[in-house]
């Protein structure tokens, strides 16, 4: 018997997203809550202009399947990319320190100008990044095969 494929049999493809608006960031952000990093996978290339970080991203789109199917949650490294980047600043974040790991927990978008403005990446630990950009420009891209959670839960944010 063949049986019909389901929507859920789409999950399990890498993800590739493309932001240019505000919206589009939020979207990206809600993806990559609670995605770790440690700080040495940052890096500003300001000849190309270009800012990238190697997140290990809790699939938060996978959440639901892995509780009703039983199986470990599950995480995958993923590039967030931003282009046109005029200057990048860290606050409570030792750029030099490349032990430290950091804890993802929002990306927001500050608009200076017509399409310009400065990405913030709120880090636990009160840290923070700020991206300033000619115009939003960012990729979110899956580069390797889910592996399972190294805690086996999901992150938990108690009010």
């Amino acid at each position: 018997m063949v049986e019909d494929a389901r929507f859920e049999d789409g999950a399990d493809q890498p993800l590739a997203l493309r932001a240019v608006e505000p919206d589009d960031l939020e979207v990206i952000s809600s993806l990559v809550q609670d995605a770790v990093f440690p700080v040495s996978e940052a890096q500003w290339h300001r000849k190309d202009r270009r800012f990238a970080v190697l997140l290990n991203r809790f699939r938060w789109e996978d959440r639901r399947a892995a509780e009703s199917r039983a199986r470990p949650y599950e995480r995958v490294q993923t590039v967030l990319l931003f282009q046109d980047v005029l200057n990048v600043q860290t606050q409570g974040v030792d750029p030099t320190d490349k032990e430290t790991v950091v804890s993802l927990l929002s990306i927001a978008f500050e608009p200076s100008d017509e399409c310009g403005g400065r990405v913030i990446l709120t880090l636990s630990g009160d840290g923070a990044i700020a991206v300033d950009v000619e115009c939003i420009e960012a990729t979110l891209k899956d580069v390797t095969r889910p592996y399972l959670a190294p805690s086996r839960k999901a992150p938990h944010h108690p009010e």
